[in-house]
C-alpha cells in the first residue's frame, strides 16, 4: 500500500510517523466552504471528503489520508483566525469555557472511501488578556482552528480538563486511523 498524506499540518506529518506508517505528502487544493445548514458535529468529516473528492483518482495500492478539525463553543465554529484580534477574540471566548474539537478523517482507496469522526471536549482556566497576548506573539497560532495548539504553551497551562484523545485535539484522531488502515 502506497499511503499519502493530504496535508501540509506538521502535527498531522508527526503523528501519522510516529505509528509506524511510511507516506508521501500530497497536495490537495480545494475551497474549504461549509453549506450554511451543516450540523457542527458533521462539519469536519464533510471537508475531510471534500479534499479527499479533490483529490485525483487514485490507482490501485494507494491510500489517500485526509483530515479536517474543527474547534466549536456555543453553537459556532472557530475556524483558524484572520489576524491577532480574531485570535485574541477566539482565545477569550474559550476562557473559563469548555468547547468541543471535532477532527474528521477521510481513507479513500480505489474502491473505497471511509469517513469518521472523533469528538473530544476541552475546558480552559482563566485566560488572561497578557497571556493571551503572550501566546500570540510567541506561538503565532494563525494556522490553528480555534487560535490554539493543545501541544503548546496555552495547551500545557490553561487546559483543565479534557474528555477524549489528546490527538483528535492535535489534529489526528490516530486511534481511528490506525484500525481503518491496518483493516484496509
Amino acid at each position: 500500500m502506497k499511503l499519502l498524506l493530504a496535508s501540509q499540518s506538521p502535527r498531522r506529518k508527526e503523528l501519522l510517523s510516529n505509528l509506524g506508517f511510511e507516506f508521501e505528502v500530497v497536495a490537495i487544493y480545494c475551497e474549504e466552504i461549509l453549506p450554511e445548514s451543516i450540523k457542527i458535529e458533521d462539519a469536519a468529516a464533510y471537508l475531510s471528503e471534500l479534499k479527499a473528492e479533490a483529490f485525483r483518482s487514485l490507482v490501485q495500492g494507494e491510500t489517500l489520508l485526509t483530515a479536517d478539525t474543527v474547534v466549536a463553543i456555543d453553537n459556532r465554529i472557530l475556524g483558524k483566525p484572520k489576524d491577532e484580534t480574531d485570535a485574541r477574540n477566539m482565545l477569550r471566548s474559550l476562557s473559563e469555557a469548555t468547547h468541543q474539537v471535532y477532527t474528521g478523517i477521510t481513507i479513500k482507496t480505489a474502491d473505497t472511501t471511509i469517513t469518521e469522526t472523533d469528538v473530544a471536549d476541552v475546558t480552559f482556566d482563566k485566560i488572561s488578556d497578557d497571556e493571551i497576548d503572550y501566546y500570540i506573539q510567541k506561538y503565532k497560532p494563525f494556522d490553528k482552528a480555534g487560535s490554539y495548539g493543545i501541544q503548546e504553551w496555552l495547551g500545557m497551562a490553561k487546559i483543565k480538563k479534557m474528555t477524549g484523545s489528546f490527538y483528535t485535539i492535535m489534529g489526528l484522531p490516530t486511534h481511528l486511523v490506525y484500525k481503518i488502515l491496518k483493516e484496509i
